[in-house]
């Protein structure tokens, strides 16, 4: 299985528009972050988690050129906006696109992309096929099994996904026990960690940091980075030894 962050970058990015921070300014590749997305490929396999506004142009830097699921994992728009861009594959692989998303999300979808689901469709929409992530349900992908795990981004459910022995949560901040179970046993885990300081809905560094200690996998990656956590180099120095800090384009291979 091979694991590449297509984002890494919290819901505006890094740089933030109009940011003069030290991180905002760096010239280090590793401080400039898309919104977070991860794309799996599994043999033949082609899967993406997330669909935010910056995902045609992920797709496109990592020449992926075919897949065959999104699984989104909740309804914020730094997860969902992209969804239009699916044309492109539903134009060369001749069929819907299938949307792995709990019902919430679907009834946000269905606002959000009104002319998707309307009577009369204009020619050319993207095509989705939304089904449905139950909790406690695993599902597959073609040969490829995912389980739901449900975590709680403030008081917004919100589904992470563990595949074989890669576990990866974005937008957290409390694992119940019974969750945290189903995580343990991961070879890599993948969790959000915005910034240092306290934050209503996300995990702070150490926050994210005690969380992974507690599931103890072989190693783990921080997500859903914003400026406010700083250089990346810096706070790479801060890590313990078997935990670091992805950036856009980093790949991984289990």
């Amino acid at each position: 299985m091979k694991i590449t962050f297509l984002g890494t970058g919290t819901s505006q990015g890094v740089p933030v528009i109009a940011c003069t921070c030290e991180v905002c300014k760096s010239l280090d590749y590793r401080n400039k972050r898309l919104r977070v997305s991860v794309h799996i490929q599994y043999g033949s396999t082609s899967v993406i988690i997330d669909a935010g506004p910056d995902f045609r142009q992920q797709v496109l830097r990592e020449s992926i050129n075919s897949l065959d699921a999104i699984l989104i994992t909740h309804e914020h728009k730094d997860h969902t906006a992209g969804l239009d861009d699916i044309r492109a594959f539903n134009f060369k692989q001749g069929k819907s696109m299938p949307i792995f998303a709990s019902i919430e999300v679907q009834q946000q979808l269905k606002k959000e992309f009104g002319y998707v689901f309307s009577e009369k469709k204009y020619p050319g929409i993207p095509q989705m096929d939304l089904i449905q992530i139950i909790e406690n349900q695993s599902f597959k992908v073609n040969n490829l099994l995912i389980e739901p795990i449900l975590v709680l981004h403030h008081r917004l459910k919100v589904f992470g996904f563990r595949i074989g022995d890669f576990t990866y949560i974005t937008d957290a901040n409390y694992i119940s026990e019974e969750e945290i179970n189903k995580i343990k046993g991961s070879k890599i885990v993948v969790i959000n960690a915005l910034q240092k300081s306290a934050h209503i809905s996300h995990f702070t560094l150490d926050e994210a940091i005690v969380m992974i200690q507690k599931i103890n996998p072989e190693r783990a990656y921080l997500t859903h980075i914003s400026h406010k956590l700083g250089l990346h180099a810096e706070v790479e120095k801060e890590m313990p030894s078997n935990i670091y800090l992805a950036f856009d384009g980093l790949s991984l291979t289990l």
